[in-house]
């Protein structure tokens, strides 16, 4: 089952923080088609947070397709996200920990390493698109 965490921060609104994790967690397979999401409850317990703001979150998910709400059982997830195998991600993970190892040792910092990060991943998806 998923633990959300938030960062209070980050300036991103709440329930699209627990949206986001519910996708990353199904497109890294850690979440699969018929598992459950924690109730609303048990979020607002956890992360002391409305529990309007976990509906909307469950909403959002349940409009996109990607989860459903059974009366009296909960939400469980619809569908996965289609991308890249587990072993696939495991592989890419793996590799991404090297560079990021390699990029602390030439004195990089947490921000100059997202930096970096954006504009490669900016300038691969206008690659694609041309």
């Amino acid at each position: 089952m998923i633990e959300f965490n938030l960062d209070k921060g980050s300036g991103v609104a709440t329930y699209f923080q627990l949206v986001h994790q519910v996708k990353q967690a199904l497109r890294l397979g850690t979440l699969r088609p018929g598992d459950q999401l924690p109730t609303a409850r048990e979020v607002v317990e956890r992360l002391a947070i409305n529990p309007n703001t976990v509906l909307k979150a469950y909403r959002e998910l349940e409009r996109e397709g990607l989860v459903e709400g059974r009366p009296g059982m909960g939400t469980f997830v619809r569908q996965g996200i289609a991308g890249a195998t587990l072993a696939e991600h495991t592989r890419l993970r793996r590799s991404l920990e090297v560079w990021v190892r390699e990029a602390r040792a030439a004195g990089l910092d947490q921000e100059d390493l997202r930096a970096l990060f954006s504009v490669v991943t900016a300038d691969a998806a206008k690659e694609g698109a041309a």
